[in-house]
């Protein structure tokens, strides 16, 4: 732990989050976590218990009530330098090319360039998407949108990624799709990823460790350290061992109250 604590690369320190001034707004409840540089994170809990409000107070898009935030030893006190982020919904501009969507962020910035345009496609080239930088969002499949805004994201090849659920509303064939790709962007690149997710499977297949989240308020019961070998392939589900890593987490649930049979 203590070695874990010195490597540190974002650190959440007694966090409380409430919105309003009573007890019976309190989010998040004394969250500590330290994320090591490198390492693959997912937030797993129910609707309700502040799992995408701790990646907010991360990205520093909320400000915490109680205790801090840091990211390579500096305070959060804003959307720090070298933070990717893409959020529940693909949040692709339906007026804009896909190529011109993924060079948004960038714009905005005053960072365009013929080798940010150039990148930018190269980006969607790897991601399945090349021939497709001059259509608009509307023509495109969900999975194909979704790969598009991670395409955004990993544009400026930034050292943490945060991902809010990012594939919840996709069907169950795109999402495994997808959940390959994210794996394989986390082996060869060694970005330092935190990743909320609903889903117990997704959790266990992506993750160095899983932080399993109670609800009312929002506090983490439990650290889950996943030890399944990388590269990983989705025959990794087939596992015993992550069958055992799946049966334990629906047990915490289930005393939680959470499962009502598991």
């Amino acid at each position: 732990m203590l070695d874990q604590v010195k490597d540190s690369y974002i650190r959440v320190s007694g966090v409380d989050k409430r919105y309003g001034g009573s007890d019976a707004s309190l989010v998040l409840q004394d969250i500590n976590l330290d994320i090591r540089k490198g390492e693959f994170v997912s937030i797993l809990g129910p609707s309700g218990c502040g799992k995408s409000t701790l990646l907010k107070c991360i990205a520093g898009l909320e400000d915490v009530s109680n205790g801090s935030v840091t990211t390579r030893g500096l305070m959060v006190d804003g959307p720090p330098e070298g933070l990717g982020m893409v959020f529940q919904r693909d949040m692709l501009l339906d007026w804009r090319t896909i190529l011109e969507n993924v060079l948004f962020t960038v714009e905005l910035q005053g960072k365009a360039s013929a080798e940010m345009r150039a990148r930018a496609s190269a980006q969607l080239a790897r991601f399945g998407l090349g021939g497709y930088e001059n259509r608009r969002p509307w023509e495109l499949s969900g999975g194909m949108r979704q790969r598009a805004s991670i395409c955004r994201a990993l544009l400026t090849d930034p050292d943490i990624l945060l991902m809010d659920e990012p594939f919840g509303a996709l069907d169950a064939m795109t999402r495994d799709d997808l959940n390959v790709e994210v794996a394989r962007i986390s082996h060869e690149t060694h970005k330092t990823i935190v990743f909320i997710t609903h889903s117990i499977s997704e959790a266990v297949f992506l993750s160095d460790r899983v932080v399993i989240l109670d609800r009312h308020p929002g506090r983490i019961v439990e650290i889950l350290d996943i030890d399944l070998p990388r590269p990983r392939q989705l025959s990794a589900r087939e596992t015993p061992k992550f069958g055992h890593y799946s049966s334990h987490i629906r047990q915490v649930f289930t005393k939680l109250g959470i499962f009502k049979n598991a």
